[in-house]
């Protein structure tokens, strides 16, 4: 497990434009968390795609979506 960040860098790797692909998609290796504030905080939350994880995530929830209107009827 990857060591927990003090706020002040996370900030900072959040803040750093380098880590934001086509200014949506936030992608650090080096940030552990998977759910990371987007650049303006307020606007909410996205995912960290460098974790595998937000893809496992991703693709759950679409299988979720396609599976309850299947047979959600």
């Amino acid at each position: 497990m990857k060591p927990k960040l003090d706020n002040e860098i996370s900030d900072l790797m959040r803040k750093n434009p380098s880590n934001w692909k086509a200014g949506i998609f936030y992608f650090n290796p080096a940030d552990p968390r998977i759910i990371v504030p987007k650049r303006i905080s307020m606007m909410g939350w996205t995912l960290n795609f460098a974790s595998p994880y937000a893809y496992i995530s991703t693709i759950a929830i679409v299988i979720l979506i396609i599976a309850s209107s299947i047979f959600g009827n």
